[in-house]
């Protein structure tokens, strides 16, 4: 009889977030969770930074200017804390769902007014949170308003389909990015994307198609590749110049959603700039044949020319030494009231608390 790795039903959400309104985009990414699991889907990925938005901003006013300014701030105050309330509602959705759902946040740190990550937020067909990925390096107009992650947050998650894995828009063109990911057997990849790419660049759908492919190329993984788009609310909040708002108006400016098979071909979309679910039936067992001839993580490499090391660790910037009220035993470490700020990280990706770096 011998293995049956199965049929997966997945979905690349294209949608435009409720711009800078974390309660409207929770709510929006709630009913679209529910929407395509209704449909089917056991696997669901969500544009970048969807809950509450992506600072698109930057392509169009000066980073120091009053307007870059006001909307980075209303970005804070509408980041997502993980865990929180929009992590429960989200969880609840993927629970009715019954799917594993990627989503894409602005993350900010617990009782901080200043940090943020751009951010994946995993959770499992039970409802459970089941980790995150904070995006290595963040790009051109990013870097502005997010801070980059570490490696306690980087790499695939076990799933009942085998290994699954998650990278922000240009990371999943980062070659040791990638790698490190096919090493860890990924079978399912969701590529989150923002609404579109700065006006001086390529279209949004046309770095999409190639990533995806090639990504699929190397892993031999499906790709799951989700865009966002534009609508009213963001143009108009925006207040961008005629020439940008031309530019956002055209339909070749955003989406571009696509769902590929390890075979590097194309099995649904690309969609145009409308907002709605792509769906695609994966046969995992394509993996299996595509790896036959060329398994990069396998007998296709030469483990004794090539070799990558990832360093799971998360640094500490602050730490107490012979704190007062430890010294004294007034209150032990465990009593005293946790501070702001990178302390003692989180369990890796939430489901690595070892350092062990397979995890």
């Amino acid at each position: 009889m011998g293995d049956d790795y199965g049929v997966v039903k997945v979905a690349a959400v294209q949608a435009a977030s409720v711009f800078l309104d974390r309660e409207g985009s929770t709510e929006k990414a709630c009913r679209l969770i529910r929407e395509a699991g209704r449909n089917g889907a056991r696997v669901i990925g969500f544009p970048e930074g969807f809950i509450p938005a992506h600072p698109v901003w930057y392509h169009h006013h000066s980073a120091t200017g009053a307007i870059s300014n006001k909307l980075a701030t209303e970005l804070f105050k509408n980041a997502v804390e993980i865990p929180g309330p929009e992590t429960d509602a989200l969880a609840a959705a993927a629970r009715d769902a019954n799917a594993y759902v990627v989503v894409g946040a602005c993350e900010k740190m617990p009782g901080t007014i200043g940090t943020m990550f751009n951010t994946q937020i995993y959770f499992a067909p039970d409802g459970r949170l089941i980790g995150k990925h904070q995006k290595i390096m963040p790009t051109v107009g990013e870097r502005l308003v997010h801070m980059g992650g570490f490696g306690d947050t980087f790499g695939a998650f076990e799933t009942e389909f085998g290994p699954m894995s998650a990278l922000i828009c240009g990371e999943n063109s980062n070659p040791l990015a990638v790698f490190a990911l096919t090493a860890e057997g990924t079978r399912i990849h969701v590529m989150s994307w923002p609404n579109h790419f700065p006006v001086s660049g390529d279209p949004l759908r046309n770095r999409v198609a190639i990533d995806a492919q090639s990504f699929a190329q190397m892993s031999k993984a499906f790709v799951i590749a989700a865009c966002g788009t534009v609508d009213e609310r963001m143009i108009e909040m925006l207040q961008c110049e005629p020439e940008g708002e031309r530019f956002l108006r055209d339909p070749d400016c955003s989406g571009g959603s696509c769902i590929v098979a390890p075979n590097s071909r194309v099995i649904a979309g690309p969609m145009g700039a409308e907002e709605g679910i792509l769906y695609a039936d994966c046969n995992l067992e394509i993996g299996v044949q595509m790896k036959l001839r060329h398994d990069f993580a396998g007998h296709y490499n030469r483990p004794d020319i090539f070799h990558l090391q990832i360093n799971r660790a998360a640094p500490r910037l602050y730490s107490v030494h012979n704190d007062r009220l430890a010294a004294e035993g007034e209150r032990s470490a465990l009593e005293r009231p946790p501070k702001p700020g990178l302390l003692e990280p989180p369990a890796a990706n939430g489901n690595r608390d070892d350092g062990d770096p397979h995890g």
